[in-house]
């Protein structure tokens, strides 16, 4: 072949060669995550898919702290908020499989602070109608948010981790119930926490105590706690939401939680949303989850209640679908954070997927991110 004429065609197979490079989709998470943070929507993730024996994939991208520019780091710490209530469940659940409580007992019967509790009937601006309920809140109720109780009640104001358990669930019984108990739906973190002081009663130890001892401890969850120590705060990323002109990011504290967040003596644990962890830590409880509630020869939940926190238990009338501390999808269970972490576990698929960012709102796409990440994981690791 004439030396030009073989010179051309290498040329038009070179640029062929790059023109499908550049069309092709990204081949990894992080090149697909990256343009968010390049946008300024999107601080940093830290992004985790694994399956019932092992961390398939950890991709971290962007910052911890955009001002100093430090970069997240896979194993930074996070407040993953509501997440905690399905840690929270899995423990009430411990107590429901030893026989030492059943779903169906009414709350009022190990915290008698709820005897006679009534019901809103009515409501306007000077008036409040009040009469006894079909039935005395139950800790299923209070455990799937069809309890009538509120998210929260007027002393956890202006944080939500001010008050000792047993306080705040005391103030969650002096009020009437919003709702008819079985009948409405409606997101409470005073459920969680009532659950969870049903917990210490019945088992004379601390709630955090039974969490730390029963569950995070042995699942090797190193990380998960509700005071950071000084090494984990230095891990922590920090939290951001929209600027004023909502088209990039600024830097806010969590408005929810008392500063320092190593401060024992001020701050008190909060069942419904007031852990922080890791990817890694928030995996392993995935994985005992994605194994029905083993793991590395462990039971710590029955299969019967498993199944039982893992099932919609709301009923077809309303329209959220939510089990036990878990949203349930058609193919998925999981929990999701106030500040947009999520965990979500596809047994299906043989699935979990870890999802930890630190933001309160996202400006442009960012709240997208997430869904770019489960598409990468379903079509990378499907079965």
């Amino acid at each position: 072949m004439n030396p030009l004429l073989r010179l051309l065609v290498w040329l038009l197979a070179l640029q062929l060669a790059v023109g499908a490079a550049c069309a092709a989709p990204p081949s990894s998470v992080a090149d697909r995550l990256q343009p968010f943070v390049d946008r300024h929507e999107l601080a940093g993730a830290v992004a985790l898919v694994l399956d019932r024996d092992q961390v398939l994939a950890v991709t971290s991208v962007g910052y911890a702290d955009i001002g100093a520019a430090t970069r997240l780091v896979p194993d930074a710490l996070f407040w993953i908020a509501s997440q905690s209530k399905a840690m929270t469940a899995t423990a009430v659940m411990m107590l429901v499989d030893e026989g030492n409580i059943a779903l169906d007992d009414a709350v009022e019967k190990y915290l008698p602070e709820f005897r006679g509790q009534l019901v809103v009937v009515e409501k306007d601006p000077e008036h409040v109608l009040l009469r006894k309920p079909a039935h005395p809140i139950t800790l299923h109720e209070v455990l799937s948010h069809m309890s009538g109780l509120p998210f929260q009640s007027t002393l956890e104001q202006p944080t939500l981790d001010g008050l000792p358990l047993a306080t705040a669930v005391r103030s969650y019984a002096a009020a009437p119930l919003q709702t008819e108990p079985g009948t409405h739906y409606q997101y409470s973190n005073a459920g969680i926490n009532t659950a969870a002081r049903v917990l210490e009663v019945v088992t004379g130890m601390k709630y955090e105590d039974f969490m730390q001892q029963r569950l995070f401890g042995p699942l090797g969850m190193k990380d998960t706690t509700f005071w950071p120590d000084a090494d984990q705060v230095r891990r922590l990323a920090k939290s951001y939401r929209p600027d004023e002109a909502k088209t990039g990011r600024r830097e806010t504290p969590i408005t929810q939680l008392i500063y320092p967040l190593s401060d024992r003596g001020h701050r008190f644990p909060m069942p419904a949303g007031g852990l922080f962890s890791t990817a890694q830590d928030t995996a392993l409880f995935c994985r005992m989850l994605l194994r029905g509630g083993e793991l590395n020869g462990r039971r710590y939940l029955s299969e019967t209640a498993f199944r039982e926190m893992t099932k919609r238990q709301t009923p077809a009338a309303v329209n959220e679908s939510y089990g036990l501390a878990v949203a349930v999808g058609p193919d998925w269970f999981g929990h999701g954070g106030a500040h947009a972490t999520n965990m979500e576990i596809r047994p299906g698929q043989g699935l979990a997927l870890v999802w930890m960012v630190q933001h309160a709102g996202f400006p442009g796409k960012g709240g997208q991110a997430q869904g770019v990440f489960r598409d990468w994981a379903l079509e990378q690791f499907k079965k």
